[in-house]
């Protein structure tokens, strides 16, 4: 056995939720003893960065689980057979109001592997074009929009406290930046 990898020996599914499943799976160890990793099955995301011009729009959303109104960018789970790029434009258009005539990729990651396998990934919305549809039924959040510059400002400060919104930001900087010089 790699020096790194576990055996997974047995799983038990313990929860079965509308969004989240969890399991409860019984490991070999890389030294040879067993143990236990309780792993919440989430399956895929995107999250968005829209940017008109040099204003990035964001969602302010209250989240349970930190108890807290939070800015980020636009998000969303994939729909079963859904492609990550048409569940970007879907989203869009649900949470802010508007579809992009540029979607470019910018990372795919994994947002917890310590204990999910939740992929997400990472697009830059840019010639935003308006095309409302109705928001999903019990999504409560507020619009807001401000420049680059200063979204980067609240994130040195420590006010953008989002994961996916944190790694969107920088990912669209450094690819502006780097797009910029050609």
């Amino acid at each position: 056995m790699d020096k790194l990898n576990e055996k997974t020996l047995s799983s038990k599914k313990i929860y079965e939720g509308k969004i989240i499943n969890v399991r409860l799976d019984r490991v070999h160890l890389p030294d040879g003893k067993e143990g236990c990793r309780e792993v919440v099955e989430l399956g895929g995301a995107v999250a968005i960065v829209p940017l008109c011009r040099d204003e990035i729009y964001f969602v302010r959303q209250y989240r349970t689980p930190v108890e807290k109104t939070l800015l980020e960018i636009p998000a969303g789970r994939l729909e079963p057979g859904e492609k990550p790029e048409e569940c970007a434009k879907r989203e869009l258009a649900e949470e802010i109001g508007f579809g992009p005539s540029q979607l470019q990729q910018l990372a795919f990651f994994y947002s917890s592997p310590g204990f999910s396998n939740e992929t997400l990934y990472l697009y830059l919305a840019q010639g935003l074009i308006y095309q409302p549809v109705p928001k999903e039924e019990g999504e409560f959040l507020q619009v807001e929009k401000m420049p680059f510059s200063e979204a980067m400002d609240k994130l040195s400060r420590g006010e953008i406290e989002d994961g996916k919104t944190i790694a969107g930001l920088l990912m669209a900087w450094r690819y502006l930046k780097t797009t910029s010089k050609r």
